[in-house]
């Protein structure tokens, strides 16, 4: 699956803040999970009210992630995961609540619709993230970038969130008509460009299942699962250099259809190398959707 070529990111021109090209790619490190005999378990910052409490270890690996802007045109959803666009908003301030449940919603709904050829599109969360101090407001609290690579949802969690959201009979429907379900996140800089704490991401083709680590995330009235990644030298890493404000990143959480796709995207903050110290904070606005399409 991959959207229309006329909405496809271009290379962002080049930042005087650092001698570096662009366009290369960097070595930096990443945060994976220590696989462990027993299930790893965190309580979620909604549940803690500040940062994540976690219970399980973690170490960082050293890898190379390349520059996917030389490649955007052919990313897809289907065998990376991932995929780069413009995509612009008449949303002037992001922080605004009001505007990101209105107008910024049905923005993004109608950008799936028209990309992927849903029949709907289910907007269920939006969350900022900002290295700033104590991360960027939102209703349920501040949020920093989410440094663990993680996937937002599992082969267990992804159709229990169906299920949460559109029902019991309406999931069951929507399986015995043989509709698909794609769970995307519509990741975009509040400000740009992204001058530190980027987002690296793993094509998922890959990522090997064993290496996915099911994780259960407390909340405060349920426990949900998510997957954390165990390292892998032969994971391939990429990012999009100084992302503007003008450009979203679709991640693919979870696929109802098991054939051989993309499914699962692992993803995560990380330190660029040799950032000035003057870089801007990274602030970003995720969407997370469930696309329905249905034949």
């Amino acid at each position: 699956m991959s959207v229309q070529t006329a909405n496809r990111a271009t290379p962002a021109p080049a930042s005087g803040l650092s001698s570096r090209s662009a366009f290369a790619g960097v070595e930096a490190a990443l945060t994976f999970i220590t696989p462990s005999d027993t299930k790893p378990v965190f309580q979620s910052s909604a549940f803690t009210g500040g940062a994540p409490r976690v219970f399980f270890e973690t170490e960082h690996h050293t890898v190379p992630i390349r520059d996917m802007r030389p490649i955007a045109g052919s990313l897809s959803l289907d065998r990376e995961g991932f995929e780069l666009l413009r995509h612009e908003t008449t949303v002037q301030d992001l922080y605004d609540d009001a505007a990101i449940e209105g107008p910024y919603y049905r923005e993004i709904e109608a950008m799936l619709r028209n990309a992927l050829g849903a029949s709907k599109v289910v907007i269920f969360d939006a969350t900022r993230r900002s290295d700033n101090g104590p991360g960027a407001a939102n209703p349920d609290g501040a949020r920093g970038p989410a440094a663990r690579v993680h996937v937002d949802y599992t082969e267990k969690s992804g159709p229990q969130r169906v299920k949460d959201l559109l029902g019991e009979d309406e999931a069951e429907r929507l399986a015995q008509n043989g509709a698909r379900i794609i769970q995307i996140n519509v990741w975009r800089p509040i400000r740009g460009p992204v001058e530190r704490s980027p987002l690296a991401l793993a094509d998922a083709s890959s990522v090997p299942s064993e290496d996915l680590v099911a994780t259960d995330q407390v909340f405060p009235n349920r426990v949900g699962e998510i997957y954390h990644l165990a390292h892998n030298p032969e994971h391939r890493w990429y990012y999009a250099p100084w992302m503007t404000a003008d450009e979203v990143l679709l991640i693919k959480g979870w696929d109802s259809l098991n054939d051989g796709r993309a499914r699962f995207t692992p993803h995560g903050a990380f330190n660029q190398p040799d950032t000035p110290a003057t870089a801007a904070p990274r602030e970003s606005i995720e969407v997370r959707t469930l696309v329905i399409i249905e034949n």
